[in-house]
């Protein structure tokens, strides 16, 4: 109540121990091409394991295990990986081998299948685009009577009735016609072995859903079949009820109907088997790619552009040209509080690193590259590509280094903080590897390191390391070093997500003081961590006169002074006479 019309209490509550939220530092976003997955849409992915299970394994053709190796190697570095899957032809199996049909994902799913359910025509799809559904098959198995003998001649019926029983009535259905019949089960069997590396592995199996469009369990969930299949199957979508040969003399309600007092479901006459064919993965091979490399850029602007849908602080460019790789670094500059890690494209190093002046050629391309993207503190470029065994088509092929490079920030926070330098022998060593492109000389790596593109070296004894800490900032300040805009991102974002609770209130001293309050205790801890050497935050009358209140605006400036990383080291050694006391010199 705003005033109280008769002698009471009144209690309120004010809440005065607000703070500085903590945030991820690490999670990363990056847009590739894989044989299997959801398309257009950001699955988190932590393990290689998820990898695989999410999109397969990386395919043995040239463009496909780029990208599914690019996330393996980000994800050795204990990374997060905001992944998203882009496609140019691909479309999904199905039970009528139709080479139209295109489910993106779960979302894309739910619209199409309102618009689109008549017009597919066809029972079953597999879950997403691409080849890999061609190996799949789904198995519809009905109460035994009244079938006749079995026509597949595989034997299958009698296996498959062993394993897992014969359907009946629901307890649903039971209820109201103990004769309702509306249960069978569905195998989903990996045929081809494409999936599993066994031919007709039984991949998932749904017992005893129901042919009744509102039976439920006992304990109140669905159990239509569409609805179990959808739910909770990984590989296929059920789309429409079966168009095959159902027995009918005495079964005659229709699937998908509501269990009926007077009717029985209609049966299948026999084992029903959709066989899935009709997916088509575009072909993609490195040199042959504007069309993808323009589908990932697309799927980048989509699935990242905005800070409010997804949140990132890391942006994996992948093996991209460099007028796509800038469109990558535009978002990241665009959003403000991210970093984009571009390479320039492999098979351009590779191939520059047989020319007879080898290094010479290398820089050329690597300079020519750089140039294209321009300046910004919020991309970084690395100067290699590094050799690498693919473990499951048992191969050796290159790689771009941006994951790799995007994987140091990572060990980075792991074992310091964001505004540490990621470079060097302590936290700059590349995993996965077998040898880099090239090694470059210092003379080389000076030239490099001028352009603003970080030399990975090969240094005896350590491995592969990245040598050097620069953004792609051509004009000389604190922001042409990574471990400053990695500590500007995390200030500015921590520190904005924090005065977004300022917003309504008041511009008064009061409202001022409690945010200076706030953020003072932040910035000390940042200190205290050699993240910034000194600070100041003004939050007063000064900055915030009448006019600014007048105006509804809300202003704090806030000093720091970066902490450096150390990219020189000087040691002088001096030989001095015998009997020299040392103290002379300072020592």
């Amino acid at each position: 109540m705003a005033f109280q019309m008769s002698p009471g209490v009144e209690i309120r509550e004010f809440d005065l121990t607000q703070v500085i939220p903590t945030i991820a530092t690490t999670p990363a976003g990056f847009v590739g091409v894989f044989q299997w997955g959801p398309v257009d849409k950001r699955v988190l992915v932590q393990t290689e394991k998820q990898l695989t299970s999410y999109f397969g394994k990386p395919l043995a053709s040239t463009g496909y295990e780029i990208d599914w190796f690019l996330v393996s190697n980000f994800l050795s570095y204990g990374g997060q990986l905001n992944v998203v899957r882009t496609y140019l032809d691909d479309k999904n199996a199905n039970s009528k081998g139709l080479t139209s049909i295109l489910i993106k994902n779960r979302e894309n799913y739910e619209i199409q299948k309102t618009i689109n359910a008549d017009v597919w025509g066809v029972e079953i799809a597999a879950k997403y685009p691409g080849n890999l559904g061609n190996s799949l098959q789904v198995v519809m198995i009905d109460s035994a009577d009244p079938y006749p003998n079995p026509t597949d001649g595989t034997g299958l019926w009698d296996t498959y009735i062993d394993a897992y029983g014969l359907p009946t009535t629901s307890s649903y259905a039971s209820q109201i016609n103990p004769n309702a019949n509306d249960e069978f089960h569905i195998l989903v069997i990996d045929a081809g072995g494409k999936i599993s590396g066994t031919v007709n592995t039984v991949l998932e199996v749904f017992q005893n859903v129901s042919k009744a469009l509102d039976a439920k369990s006992p304990e109140g969930v669905t159990i239509y079949w569409k609805n179990v299949l959808n739910n909770k199957s990984e590989y296929v979508w059920a789309c429409d009820n079966p168009s095959v040969a159902l027995y009918t003399s005495v079964f005659n309600a229709q699937w998908g109907t509501a269990v009926s007092t007077s009717n029985s479901f209609r049966k299948l006459e026999d084992l029903q088997t959709y066989t899935l064919s009709g997916a088509e993965l575009t072909a993609y091979t490195e040199n042959n790619t504007p069309d993808i490399e323009s589908a990932k850029v697309l799927s980048f602007i989509q699935n990242f552009e905005n800070p409010e849908e997804s949140d990132v602080s890391l942006l994996i460019a992948g093996n991209l040209s460099a007028s796509n790789a800038k469109m990558i670094v535009n978002i990241a500059e665009a959003r403000q509080d991210c970093i984009a890690f571009v390479s320039a494209k492999c098979g351009d190093v590779v191939d520059a690193s047989g020319d007879v002046d080898s290094e010479g050629s290398i820089y050329t391309v690597l300079s020519a590259y750089r140039n294209i993207i321009g300046s910004s503190s919020y991309g970084v470029m690395d100067s290699n590509a590094k050799y690498q065994y693919d473990r499951y088509n048992d191969k050796f092929f290159y790689l771009p280094l941006c994951a790799d490079i995007a994987g140091c920030c990572v060990r980075t926070d792991t074992k310091k903080d964001p505004w540490w330098s990621p470079a060097g022998y302590e936290r700059g060593r590349i995993n996965n590897i077998v040898k880099l492109v090239w090694n470059p000389s210092k003379a080389f790596r000076d030239k490099l390191y001028q352009s603003g593109i970080n030399p990975v070296i090969s240094a005896q004894g350590t491995g592969a390391i990245l040598f050097g800490d620069k953004t792609l900032q051509l004009k000389a300040s604190a922001f042409d070093r990574i471990n400053v805009r990695r500590l500007f991102n995390v200030l500015e974002k921590t520190i904005s997500t924090a005065a977004k609770f300022q917003l309504f209130e008041f511009n008064d001293a009061f409202t001022r003081a409690q945010f200076s309050q706030l953020v003072e205790p932040f910035l000390r801890e940042v200190q205290g961590k050699r993240g910034i050497s000194s600070y100041a935050v003004v939050c007063n009358e000064t900055n915030n006169p009448g006019s600014v209140v007048d105006q509804n605006q809300f202003v704090a400036d806030i000093f720091v002074a970066p902490a450096r990383s150390i990219n020189f080291i000087r040691l002088n050694f001096v030989a001095t006479p015998t009997g020299v006391t040392f103290a002379e010199f300072g020592g």
